[in-house]
């Protein structure tokens, strides 16, 4: 079980990585506007909110990754805890974005689904 956790969390990060480039690096590009559904004026109007959000998403899918090389290299109990920490915060994050914004909830399912079977996983395999 603790192989299917951590090849979880490494989706969701790897998922969260390609939200930062979507939030940082291309947000006023029409692909990214295409996936958020917004306007040229709406992009570049948001667009310094979106480069620290998509910064979030980074630093989450980066502690998890830390952890799950702690994990696999021998140092569980660091690994796991990083894999809980980061997995976990990406799963509260997408349950806060469900709850406050019915038209978003469909990103919220995208984004959460993931981490949140990556911390019931990891659950299972303790």
């Amino acid at each position: 079980m603790l192989i299917t956790a951590l090849t979880l969390a490494a989706l969701a990060a790897a998922l969260h990585v390609f939200i930062f480039a979507l939030e940082s690096l291309l947000w006023t590009t029409p692909k990214a506007r295409g996936v958020f559904g917004m306007s040229a004026d709406e992009a570049q109007a948001t667009r310094e909110m979106a480069f620290n959000q998509g910064f979030y998403n980074l630093f989450l899918a980066i502690v998890t990754v830390i952890g799950i090389v702690l994990t696999v290299s021998g140092n569980a109990a660091a690994g796991i805890a990083l894999v809980f920490a980061g997995a976990g915060s990406m799963a509260a994050a997408a349950l806060v974005l469900f709850a406050r914004s019915a038209a978003n909830r469909p990103a919220a399912i995208k984004q959460g689904t993931l981490p949140l079977l990556a911390v019931i996983a990891l659950l299972f395999a303790l």
